[in-house]
C-alpha cells in the first residue's frame, strides 16, 4: 500500500473557503514512565491549565481514555489558541508535567472548518450546560 498524497494547506484552504477556518493547536501529551509523576504533579498542572483558560489561551482540554472507555493511562489532548505551532510548543514547554518530565508531548496545528456547541442557559435556576 502506498503513502497517500499530501495536499498542500492553500488547497485545502480554498476548498474549505467558506466555512469557519480557525487555526487551532493540538498537544498530545503521553506519560514518559507511568503514572507516579503524574499524579504527583496533576494538581500544579491543572492550575496551570486553569491560567490558561483565564488568559483565553485554552481552547478545551481533558484526559484521553483507553479505546475500552474503562481506564486512563495518563495521556491527555490541550487544544491552544496560538499564533504559530511554535508558539503553541512554547505553551506545551511551561506545563509543569513537561517541566518536571512526568510527559512528553507532541504538537499538531489544526484547524476547525465544522461542527458546533450548544449552551444551554437556565436562569431560574442559574445553571449551564453544554449539549
Amino acid at each position: 500500500m502506498s503513502e497517500p498524497k499530501a495536499i498542500p494547506v492553500s488547497e485545502v484552504m480554498q476548498a474549505s473557503a467558506g466555512m469557519l477556518q480557525k487555526q487551532l493547536y493540538a498537544i498530545f501529551t503521553t506519560p514518559v514512565d507511568g503514572l507516579g509523576k503524574v499524579l504527583e504533579n496533576l494538581e500544579t498542572h491543572l492550575g496551570f491549565q486553569t491560567t490558561l483558560e483565564k488568559e483565553g489561551v485554552l481552547f478545551a482540554a481533558g484526559p484521553l481514555w483507553t479505546d475500552d472507555e474503562q481506564n486512563w493511562t495518563g495521556e491527555g489532548m490541550v487544544i491552544v489558541r496560538a499564533a504559530s505551532r511554535t508558539a503553541a510548543i512554547a505553551i506545551a514547554e511551561r506545563d509543569p508535567l513537561h517541566q518536571c518530565g512526568a510527559r512528553s508531548f507532541t504538537v499538531r496545528p489544526w484547524m476547525i472548518n465544522e461542527g458546533s456547541m450548544t449552551l444551554r442557559l437556565d436562569h431560574s435556576s442559574q445553571t449551564y450546560s453544554i449539549i
